[in-house]
């Protein structure tokens, strides 16, 4: 490949701003570095060039910061995409996993799915909210997530209210309950005493929480949250929206709202 001077300049602005945001992998670096060693200009040249770049850069930094605001926003974006895409791919998983525990109409004309973690302090702010949800609107139902990333304390707490849900379906929202309320660090000794006074049966309860069935249920919600771009917690899904962080009553029954008007509409 022939090369001018002017696109000798060209790719040697874009290998310098490749370099200085780490862009993955460096590939395209890479790529134009081996389209640079086969140029005609000389040694010299290559060192004017590359000396006149560096100049500029260094009296236009802003150049190198406004390149790594786009190239986050276009990940952003893309990873969006990506993920609003899954949303329909993993629909079933998403909505009708039987091993997620469940609350409120059971054929209620919306669901509501929710990523969580019990030593999320934000989870814990909005469950009141869940709570008000479905005693205002008897036709919703919620999906329960456990999505434990912030400690072992958080998967300990998921296990174990999983498990009661194995045990007794009916005591799941009471149990989620309590350990939301809980404050201070989730042990062993506290969650058995809350699960003990909700009538679990521990001996029980401490052979499904090793099951490999709980394995594979906290590893396929990782995987599906993944899929869908979530990295926190809470998250929500409603409809086609995927949301994060702790939404506010006023919003989630907006949201409701938009999405059943959306289902009359086709």
């Amino acid at each position: 490949m022939k090369f001018s001077f002017y696109h000798m300049a060209i790719f040697t602005i874009a290998t310098a701003l490749l370099t200085a945001i780490n862009f993955p992998k460096l590939a395209l670096a890479q790529k134009i570095n081996n389209d640079l060693s086969s140029a005609t200009l000389n040694i010299e040249q290559r060192k004017e060039v590359r000396e006149i770049i560096r100049k500029y850069i260094q009296e236009n930094p802003e150049i190198i910061i406004n390149s790594v605001q786009k190239m986050r926003e276009k990940q952003k974006n893309q990873a969006k995409a990506r993920g609003l895409k899954n949303l329909i791919i993993f629909k079933k998983n998403i909505l009708n996993d039987p091993n997620s525990p469940t609350a409120g109409n059971p054929q209620g004309d919306i669901t509501i799915v929710e990523f969580f973690d019990y030593s999320c302090g934000y989870c814990k702010s909005i469950f009141p909210n869940l709570e008000q949800l479905i005693t205002d609107d008897k036709n919703v139902r919620i999906v329960f997530k456990e999505l434990p990333i912030l400690s072992p304390q958080s998967e300990l707490a998921a296990r174990a209210a999983l498990a009661a849900w194995r045990q007794n379906k009916n005591k799941y929202i009471e149990i989620h309950k309590e350990f939301m309320s809980l404050k201070g660090t989730f042990t062993k000794q506290r969650i058995l005493r809350i699960l003990k006074n909700k009538g679990i049966d521990l001996v029980q309860l401490e052979k499904d929480m090793n099951l490999p069935k709980m394995d594979e249920t906290i590893k396929a919600n990782h995987e599906l949250a993944q899929k869908l771009n979530i990295t926190g917690t809470p998250a929500f899904i409603v409809g086609n929206n995927i949301v994060p962080g702790a939404i506010k009553l006023k919003a989630l029954k907006q949201l409701i709202k938009n999405v059943r008007g959306e289902t009359l509409r086709r």
